[in-house]
């Protein structure tokens, strides 16, 4: 899979195509490591909206009428208090920590040169349902996506330099 990328670390006028702060590049990738990868986040990304249920901070932030017995929290909340609930950090358990390390190791080695990609010992980037939902989205074949700002693009664009 050829993925490709494009990203300015400053603000850019159309007009100016010629900006120091623009950057574009692309990356072979075999399929079934993006396959992998994507399952894996997509996993990660229910352990962290199971945290989330369960969380103090989540349940104090979230009206409890939100909340349903047969179904997820999701299908509850309008689009104007989703962004909220997705943007709080998500306080994890030892097993879920690892698991995104080793999410996060799997990303840094798809997206870094050989050399650079030792596991990581740290989570770069407050983990919030929005920033794993983010990175998923980065590794769907059909869509893509598009990361604006904040600790997650940092820590994306520090792989791709």
């Amino acid at each position: 899979v050829l993925l490709l990328y494009a990203y300015n670390t400053s603000p850019v006028k159309i007009s100016d195509i010629t900006s120091t702060s623009m950057f574009s590049g692309y990356l072979w990738i075999p399929l079934a490591r993006i396959i992998s990868l994507k399952e894996k986040l997509s996993d990660l990304k229910e352990q962290v909206e199971i945290l989330m249920q369960g969380s103090k901070s989540f349940s104090t932030s979230v009206p409890t009428s939100f909340l349903g017995q047969d179904e997820t929290w999701k299908s509850f909340i309008n689009p104007s208090d989703k962004r909220k609930i997705s943007d709080v950090k998500v306080h994890l358990d030892d097993k879920t920590k690892e698991n995104v390390k080793r999410c996060l190791s799997e990303v840094k080695a798809v997206l870094s040169l050989p050399a650079l990609s030792s596991p990581l010992t740290q989570i770069p980037f407050d983990v919030t349902l929005q920033s794993i939902t983010k990175l998923e989205d980065m590794f769907d074949l059909a869509n893509g996506c598009i990361i604006t700002e904040g600790s997650l693009f940092d820590w994306i664009i520090s792989l791709l330099h």
